[in-house]
């Protein structure tokens, strides 16, 4: 069913203000804290991904899940990264895995899921902070 409440809205509203970023549910909820109610963020969450108006990443961290815009003008297959240290995740969209990808695909018939593909290390401002 494709309906919008005042909470959805407020919710797809405020994922499309942080479009350049992956957001966690109670990063959602403590967004809105005064207007939506955490429950409230989770179903209509469910419902958004559903609808592919928003779509949702699992990490493998212990199934932590985030949640991006899907319209944030990324490629829809993409890869990420984890840093270690400062626990961001970023986009990866990059020439060389897709050839990665495709190759796993042509030479030994499994298809990857780049939603739950995550390179872990540390980003490059973490890396300074050791380095410098």
């Amino acid at each position: 069913m494709n309906y919008k409440t005042k909470q959805s809205e407020l919710i797809l509203e405020y994922i499309k203000q942080n479009a350049d970023r992956h957001l966690t549910a109670d990063e959602i909820s403590d967004g809105l804290k005064s207007e939506v109610g955490k429950t409230t963020v989770y179903r209509n969450l469910e419902r958004l991904c559903e609808q592919g108006v928003v779509r949702k990443y699992i990490l493998s961290d212990g199934g932590s899940a985030c949640y991006q815009y899907a319209d944030c003008g990324q490629r829809t297959r993409h890869f990420h990264l984890k840093c270690l240290k400062c626990g961001r995740l970023l986009h990866l969209e990059c020439d060389h895995l897709t050839e990665i990808d495709e190759h796993i695909k042509a030479e030994h018939g499994f298809t990857v899921d780049p939603s739950r593909t995550v390179f872990y290390g540390r980003c490059a401002d973490c890396s300074e902070e050791v380095g410098g």
